[in-house]
């Protein structure tokens, strides 16, 4: 990894410890972690479920429901992916024993 990666990667851990990254997980957080295509399969399934199962479902409404569930669940699939790389990192520095 080059100078520049390393120092954003330091800054990106900085930054999670200053909101409060070292404190170990919730239940919810760990679910998450252990299943995140689930997660964001689910989301993004009922987001285009409730713009096509609306009463008076329009034309535009079949092209934001897909592609809308899409990036939300992109979206909260990124977020569980973090979560499970900042549980790795609890672990590896002894902060968190896994249970």
């Amino acid at each position: 990894m080059s100078e520049v990666g390393r120092r954003l990667v330091r800054t990106f851990w900085a930054v999670d410890r200053f909101l409060g990254g070292e404190r170990p997980p919730t239940r919810a957080q760990k679910f998450v972690a252990r299943h995140p295509v689930l997660l964001a399969l689910l989301a993004g399934t009922v987001w285009a479920a409730y713009f096509l199962l609306l009463p008076g479902v329009q034309q535009s409404d079949f092209v934001i429901a897909p592609v809308g569930g899409f990036l939300l669940g992109g979206t909260l699939g990124l977020t569980a992916f973090y979560e499970r790389h900042r549980q790795r990192r609890l672990r590896r520095l002894g902060l968190w024993d896994g249970s």
